[in-house]
């Protein structure tokens, strides 16, 4: 639960009193564009980072007094991980299983990622989606209740994208909560159910990936051009006003708005920061 999570760095406010509930065994998506302030709040639930007011509670327990037996409870998949290339994936898995009371089986876990056929292979000479695959891996094999995601199919092809998805849908089925960051709307809504959208440090929306921005968001749009030029009707009667249409019009289209028109239309309507933008807070936060 975060209740009126802020974050500020001196007179710049990063988080801006931020309020939402994951459900357990809910998947999640934080979304929002670069510095929006999504990282920091991640990194708050996290432990990584200290509010400067309001509160969170992961599994019951503030991040900031989270110990040894709470952080066996969580998974973090980072963006950029670092992992010790020089180890198999078989290595690198049994040397972190030791660090959990409970971990998984390691030989499961490879397969469960679908690396089974790489077991023996060194990580670093593993393709950049099958060191994504570990990455997963890692962050499962302690069994976590809550299992944040970042960013985590950042130059995957399509292929290897859906695949990853399929992963991500065999762990959520397992109950496990997860937390996901993705600039890749099309993945918010594979996976998600229900999302928040950040900009600026401040809550925008938050509600069920197909609610998310409210109808009028979601009313269809008629397209189509004339004589006049191009024509655009919003309509939840789209096929009425195509009828009413004279002769064949050209370029005749229905859009019915997805997540990411609606993402984009909010973000697009927030006021520009020109005072360096909280990506830049974050960037020098991140550097010191």
């Amino acid at each position: 639960m975060v209740d009126g999570l802020t974050k500020r760095y001196g007179d710049r406010t990063v988080v801006d009193g931020v309020s939402f509930e994951i459900g357990r065994g809910e998947t999640f998506a934080l979304l929002g564009p670069n510095g929006a302030g999504k990282s920091t709040t991640v990194e708050m639930l996290e432990g990584f980072r200290t509010p400067t007011g309001g509160s969170a509670r992961v599994l019951g327990v503030d991040p900031r007094q989270g110990g040894r037996d709470w952080r066996s409870r969580i998974g973090v998949v980072l963006q950029s991980t670092g992992q010790a290339g020089a180890l198999t994936v078989r290595e690198i898995l049994t040397h972190f299983a030791r660090v959990f009371p409970a971990s998984r089986d390691v030989d499961e876990t490879i397969a469960a990622v679908g690396l089974t056929e790489h077991a023996k292979r060194r990580v670093g000479k593993l393709s950049g989606g099958q060191q994504r695959r570990v990455d997963v891996a890692l962050g499962i094999i302690g069994r976590p209740e809550v299992l944040f995601l970042d960013e985590p199919t950042t130059g995957f092809d399509p292929q290897a994208r859906r695949r990853f998805w399929q992963l991500i849908r065999d762990v959520a089925s397992d109950g496990t909560t997860i937390l996901l960051t993705t600039h890749y709307l099309d993945e918010a809504e594979q996976l998600a159910d229900r999302a928040g959208i950040i900009a600026g440090g401040r809550l925008l929306a938050l509600d069920a990936i197909d609610r998310i921005g409210g109808a009028e968001a979601r009313t269809p749009i008629v397209r189509w051009a004339d004589a006049s030029g191009r024509q655009e009707v919003h309509t939840h009667e789209p096929a009425a006003v195509v009828r009413g249409l004279p002769g064949e019009p050209d370029e005749l289209e229905i859009v019915r708005p997805r997540l990411e028109d609606i993402y984009l239309a909010m973000i697009d309507a927030e006021p520009a920061d020109e005072g360096g933008g909280s990506a830049a807070r974050e960037t020098e936060e991140v550097a010191a």
